[in-house]
C-alpha cells in the first residue's frame, strides 16, 4: 500500500505540472495588466516599474517557472512561518536584501495565500457540514430505497433525489431565500463573516446564517450520493453471495448491513472522494447567493476584476484537490475491498 501511495504521488507530479501550464498559459494570455487599478494620476514611469518588479515583462516560461518557485517553494515557507513562529527569512534589511516575492493579488496588492487562508474557514464552515449531513443522509437513503425497490418509499426516494439533482443549486437558494427571509423572515438572507461567537445568542445567529447554504448543499450532494448508492445495493443484493449468506441462516440485518452494505460502499466512496473538489464548485454559486466571504466569492471577485495570479492559484489548488483526491478514492478501494492489492 505504501509503494502504491508513492508510486501515485510520483505520477501525480508531472501531472501536475502539466495542468499547472496550461492554466498559467491560458490566463496569462488573457488580457490583463496589475497596474490596471491603478489612479491616472500615477506616472508612466511607476507603472512600468511596478511591472518590472513584478515580472510581468518577463518571457512568459520566466514566468511560469517563477509562478511555480513562489507557489512551490516561497509560499509554504511563508505559511510555515506563520504557523510556527520560526523566522526563515531575514526582514532586517529589506532594502538591500529583501525577503522573496510572494504571489501578489493584483486586485488588493496582499499575497493571495493570505486571503486564501483568510477565506478558508468561511468556505469549509459550510462545505464541512453539507458534505457530512449529504452522505449521513443519502447512504442510509439509498440502502432503504433499494431494499425497498419499486414500493412507495423507493417511488419517494427517487423524486427526492430526482428534485435534487435537477434544480441548480443557485434556483433552490433564491427560492430558500424567498421563502424563509423575505416572506417567513425566520432566518438572515445573507452571510455575515464579521460575526463572532461570544456567547449564546450570537451561537443561534450562526446557527441560523449557514442552515440554509448548508441545506441547499446537502439537498445537492445526498441527491447525486443516493442514486448511486441505491444502483450499487440493487447490483449486490441478488449476486451469490447474499444468497449464500441467507442460506447459513444470517439474518436479514446481517446480510445487508455487513455483507451487502460493504461491497455497495466501493463505487460510492469514489463518488464520495471524487466529489469533494466538485463541492467546492457547487460552493462558488452558492457563497455569491447568500454573500458567503468565501473562497468561492474569491475566485469570482478575481475572475470579474481580471486578477490573473488570484485566479491561477485558485484554481490550481482546485486542480491539486482533484488529483489528491483520486488518490484517496484508490487508497479506500483497497480498504472496502480485500480482493484488491496493490503490492
Amino acid at each position: 500500500m505504501v509503494r502504491f501511495i508513492i508510486r501515485r504521488l510520483l505520477v501525480a507530479i508531472p501531472t501536475l505540472l502539466a495542468i499547472s501550464l496550461v492554466i498559467f498559459l491560458v490566463l496569462d494570455l488573457a488580457p490583463g495588466d496589475p497596474t490596471g487599478n491603478l489612479p491616472l494620476t500615477v506616472p508612466p514611469e511607476v507603472r512600468e516599474a511596478m511591472r518590472e518588479a513584478m515580472g510581468v515583462n518577463e518571457p512568459i516560461m520566466v514566468k511560469y517557472g517563477l509562478w511555480l518557485r513562489q507557489f512551490f517553494i516561497i509560499e509554504p515557507q511563508y505559511i510555515f512561518e506563520d504557523i510556527s513562529g520560526v523566522q526563515i527569512f531575514d526582514y532586517s534589511d529589506k532594502v538591500n536584501n529583501p525577503p522573496p516575492i510572494r504571489i501578489l493579488s493584483w486586485q488588493s496588492r496582499a499575497p493571495v495565500f493570505d486571503t486564501i487562508i483568510e477565506r478558508l474557514p468561511q468556505t469549509l464552515w459550510v462545505l464541512g457540514l453539507s458534505y457530512i449531513f449529504g452522505a449521513l443522509v443519502a447512504i442510509p437513503l439509498g440502502i432503504i430505497t433499494a431494499y425497498n425497490q419499486y414500493s412507495w418509499i423507493d417511488n419517494l426516494g427517487s423524486f427526492f433525489s430526482l428534485v435534487g439533482y435537477s434544480v441548480p443549486t443557485f434556483v433552490l437558494g433564491i427560492l430558500f431565500i424567498y421563502v424563509f427571509s423575505v416572506w417567513g423572515g425566520w432566518l438572515p438572507t445573507f452571510y455575515d463573516p464579521l460575526l463572532e461567537v461570544t456567547d449564546w445568542a450570537s451561537f443561534v445567529l450562526q446557527i441560523k446564517q449557514i442552515i440554509m447554504p448548508v441545506t441547499v448543499l446537502t439537498f445537492f450532494n445526498a441527491a447525486v450520493i443516493s442514486r448511486f448508492m441505491r444502483s450499487s445495493m440493487l447490483d449486490n443484493l441478488n449476486l451469490d453471495y447474499v444468497r449464500t449468506a441467507r442460506s447459513k441462516g444470517l439474518t436479514e440485518w446481517a446480510v445487508v448491513m455487513v455483507h451487502v452494505v460493504r461491497n455497495s460502499l466501493i463505487p460510492v466512496v469514489t463518488l464520495l472522494a471524487l466529489q469533494v473538489p466538485g463541492i467546492f464548485g457547487g460552493a462558488i454559486i452558492t457563497e455569491q447567493i447568500f454573500k458567503i466571504n468565501g473562497i468561492g466569492q474569491l475566485l469570482i471577485t478575481a475572475i470579474q476584476n481580471g486578477d490573473i495570479p488570484a485566479v491561477q492559484t485558485i484554481t490550481f489548488i482546485f486542480a491539486i484537490l482533484i488529483v489528491l483526491f483520486n488518490i484517496v478514492a484508490d487508497v479506500l478501494y483497497g480498504i472496502l475491498d480485500p480482493r484488491i492489492r496493490y503490492d
